[in-house]
């Protein structure tokens, strides 16, 4: 039987707050409302390019944020299925805050995250029914990233059961590392054991050399090399060693940055199955907005 959805991810939603005009947050009174996600990102390349798209994903029970997630997520052309929480209190369940100054010329961009009290975090197997997704369903590929996998323990768990399930359903599993210190913090060996495994039933791995070295423990290229090329030689040899510590994994995958200005960057990209290497050397291109950046180099390397 075919694959109902071409791609399926877990995530956790959220509000991102812009100020127009590319102003700075704090000397701003009127702002841009997005609902977004780092997963969601990903997915909307493949959903405005016409195909079929899943978001597994929690809600506040009664929530208009929730309902504004719900309307723009399905303006995206987007399946959604997820579990209702009640907010219970004023400091109960609640989706996160993303307050980003995208930056201007010498000015870079700055992020401020509020994630007290994030519904997100309650994402568990017990509110879905794994075997009808993976099994009745179907995914061709199911993305996970690094952000919603160390979000909490029960996210990690949720991530864990979504790549056993999927694997033995003939998904490929696609994992975006993204490591981040501050969800790392105290729970290093409890992380390190469950990237090791979703990584270990992972088709594609994608990540910079820091992702490597600090989610899973890889040793990381001779800091010798110099410039772009030292760079992309580094990478190479570092996925040598990704390669034999994951065999069960074909792709991997790197960007290549180069920051001008918050405007201009220079962007390309590596990826590999370990033996034929597609470099592109990075180009000058505009940047409206840097952030989300790596997100949709994964859209577009999954489509």
């Amino acid at each position: 039987m075919g694959k109902k959805y071409s791609l399926i991810i877990p995530t956790s939603m959220g509000l991102r707050l812009t100020p127009v005009d590319s102003q700075p947050f704090h000397c701003s009174d009127t702002f841009r409302m997005q609902a977004t996600s780092a997963e969601s990102n990903v997915a909307s390349v493949s959903s405005y390019l016409g195909l079929p798209v899943k978001v597994l994903t929690a809600f506040v029970k009664g929530s208009p944020v929730s309902h504004f997630i719900k309307d723009n997520l399905k303006s995206r052309r987007m399946d959604v299925e997820g579990p209702e929480f009640e907010q219970e209190d004023p400091w109960g369940f609640r989706h996160q805050i993303n307050m980003a100054d995208s930056g201007w010329g010498s000015r870079g961009p700055r992020v401020q995250n509020d994630r007290a009290g994030e519904v997100g975090r309650e994402l568990s197997v017990e509110d879905f029914d794994l075997d009808r997704i993976f099994g009745d369903e179907g995914a061709s590929v199911v993305h996970l990233s690094g952000l919603i996998a160390a979000l909490s323990p029960k996210t990690s768990g949720f991530c864990l059961d979504i790549a056993r399930l999927a694997k033995a359903n003939g998904s490929r599993i696609s994992f975006d590392l993204n490591h981040r210190a501050s969800f790392w913090k105290g729970r290093e060996q409890e992380l390190s054991e469950a990237f090791s495994e979703i990584a270990s039933l992972s088709d594609i791995l994608i990540g910079n050399e820091e992702d490597f070295q600090l989610c899973l423990g890889i040793e990381g290229p001779d800091s010798g090399g110099q410039g772009l090329d030292g760079k992309i030689e580094g990478f190479k040899e570092m996925i040598g060693r990704v390669q034999a510590a994951y065999p069960n994994a074909t792709w991997f995958g790197t960007t290549l940055r180069e920051v001008v200005s918050a405007n201009t960057h220079k962007w390309g990209a590596v990826v590999t199955n370990g033996k034929d290497w597609e470099i592109i050397r990075p180009r000058e291109i505009g940047v409206l907005d840097r952030i989300g950046g790596g997100d949709g180099f994964v859209g577009g390397l999954l489509y």
